[in-house]
């Protein structure tokens, strides 16, 4: 199928001076993009400043401002009520995913497969930068805790590329404000019944000392919203007794 500009990429941006317009420059590049919405997440260096300056280059590129620091979730949800595309990619401005690879995640979507595609880092045939052996523990933990909570068979349930039909995801309302966004909205993509795939992707991984921010709070807290969230873990909380 011949691209097609029907992409709207969000882009969450917290403190990402060094990344930000080369991120931006890549997701221009992509045939499939047909607009950008930056949401500048409380930034204290100069990651405001560089979108505005992109917003003002190129009229595909609109800078949201979140006055202060409110997470990953808050930004994603701004976003994606801005969203004007047939379609809605999340990409994070660190360039940890490949812009290029936008066009493998929509052909689900474009021919009517799917409403909603996960990008998997662990599906084979992806290059992959060797990094930390407990986070991809943890991550594989926490995709099969969801998995059995949402009856589902994600192999990355944590991955930041998702990408939907605009309908589906201007329809759920996101409650998570920081990186419990993403249990949340696979919980009430599994309550909605909204046909979900997967595709292999690249993974580009950082270093702390090169801005990577997801910590241990972060995966307990994920815990938390794959039990508060699932279609399980409200059958199970809902059979609870009360006082």
């Amino acid at each position: 199928m011949s691209p097609t500009s029907c992409l709207s990429v969000i882009m969450p941006a917290f403190n990402e001076e060094a990344t930000i317009a080369a991120c931006v420059e890549r997701v221009l590049a992509s045939p499939w993009t047909a607009e950008i919405i930056v949401v500048d997440d409380g930034s204290v260096d100069s990651t405001r400043e560089i979108a505005t300056a992109l917003s003002e280059s190129d009229p595909r590129v609109r800078l949201l401002v979140q006055p202060v620091n409110r997470g990953k979730g808050a930004a994603l949800a701004r976003g994606f009520a801005e969203a004007t595309a047939e379609y809605v990619i999340v990409q994070d401005a660190d360039l940890e995913y490949e812009p290029e690879e936008f066009g493998e995640l929509l052909a689900p979507l474009l021919d009517g497969r799917a409403d909603v595609v996960y990008g998997s880092r662990f599906l084979a045939g992806r290059p992959h930068r060797v990094l930390y052996f407990w986070h991809s523990v943890g991550n594989r933990l926490l995709t099969l805790l969801s998995n059995m909570f949402t009856n589902l068979n994600l192999t990355d349930m944590e991955t930041c590329y998702k990408a939907f039909r605009r309908e589906v995801i201007q329809s759920i309302t996101i409650e998570e404000d920081r990186f419990g966004f993403e249990p949340e909205i696979t919980g009430k993509l599994a309550a909605g019944n909204w046909s979900i795939y997967e595709v292999g992707i690249s993974y580009s991984g950082r270093t702390y000392a090169e801005g990577k921010k997801i910590g241990w709070r972060d995966g307990v807290r994920a815990l938390i919203c794959i039990l508060r969230y699932s279609p399980l873990g409200q059958r199970v909380r809902g059979s609870l007794p009360t006082r």
